[in-house]
């Protein structure tokens, strides 16, 4: 028997969920800006990529990563489409104490990890960017229809997660236990599963923490206001009837006791003085 050290990997601290759908082009430069903000953290940190039911080279490029900024890449396939499914199936196949994840466009800052980071550590379980926060840097080039869509959908999701600024931000940290109990009840599958995930989370007992972030308007979204709208709100019924019923739930053992599941998120002043702008 060999006494040299052993082959098997380290079960990663945090593990940060990508999804990605036709997202050829836009990746490179996400995975490399990601890589940038995972290179000031600890070693064992995972990046879990999810191919969307893409159509493009996605995964070849995908492949092309053996690690960012030190964390390994592993590609991860989900054939059903939706960005909600995608980030369902990522969150349920990791197993770090911490997860979260982001766009592929890196359209929040991803230097904001290390702030999402600390206030896990100390106990908190969901850390949510947010645009409205007022520490917020964003460079928005939407249309007004696209804004004033965007408020009508923030005035709705008010019903299903009361005191979240904002829901949509690509952008969400989480204690592992509680983002893998949540994401295993999800029932939208769209760009709304945002607005039920942190809605379940909170049955779980977590105080969401808005956080500032550095976000800009990155071209070739997605999301497109004529073909997604209807469904987006279709999806925030769909998860406001699913949650409707649903008891309070127990907090996974390793989360934070003693929070109120009802109580409102928290909007912190958080980024440090080295990081605001």
């Amino acid at each position: 028997m060999s006494g040299g050290a052993s082959s098997t990997p380290l079960r990663p601290w945090l593990e940060i969920v990508v999804p990605a759908r036709n997202e050829e082009q836009r990746l490179p430069a996400g995975l490399a800006e990601l890589g940038a903000a995972l290179a000031s953290l600890p070693t064992g940190v995972q990046v879990v990529v999810v191919d969307s039911a893409s159509t493009d080279g996605t995964a070849t490029v995908v492949r092309r990563y053996r690690a960012i900024g030190g964390a390994p890449v592993r590609l991860l396939r989900c054939d059903r489409p939706g960005k909600g499914a995608a980030v369902r199936a990522g969150l349920l196949a990791t197993t770090a104490p911490y997860v979260g994840f982001c766009d592929a466009d890196m359209a929040a800052d991803p230097a904001a990890i290390v702030v999402a980071v600390r206030l896990l550590r100390t106990g908190n379980l969901v850390v949510v960017g947010s645009r409205s926060h007022p520490e917020s840097v964003v460079d928005d080039r939407h249309t007004a229809i696209r804004k004033a869509g965007a408020a009508v959908f923030r005035a709705v999701t008010g019903l299903v997660v009361p005191g979240v600024g904002d829901t949509q931000c690509g952008f969400k940290f989480f204690d592992g236990p509680t983002a893998r109990a949540a994401a295993a009840s999800l029932r939208v599958t769209g760009f709304a599963f945002d607005v039920e995930l942190l809605a379940r989370c909170v049955q779980l007992g977590a105080r969401p923490i808005e956080i500032p972030v550095r976000w800009r308007d990155v071209t070739g979204s997605t999301f497109s206001i004529w073909r997604h709208s209807a469904s987006s709100f279709a999806e925030l019924a769909v998860a406001w009837w699913a949650l409707r019923p649903q008891p309070a739930a127990t907090v996974p053992a390793s989360a934070e006791p003693g929070l109120d599941a009802a109580a409102q998120p928290v909007v912190l002043n958080s980024l440090p003085p080295a990081e605001q702008s």
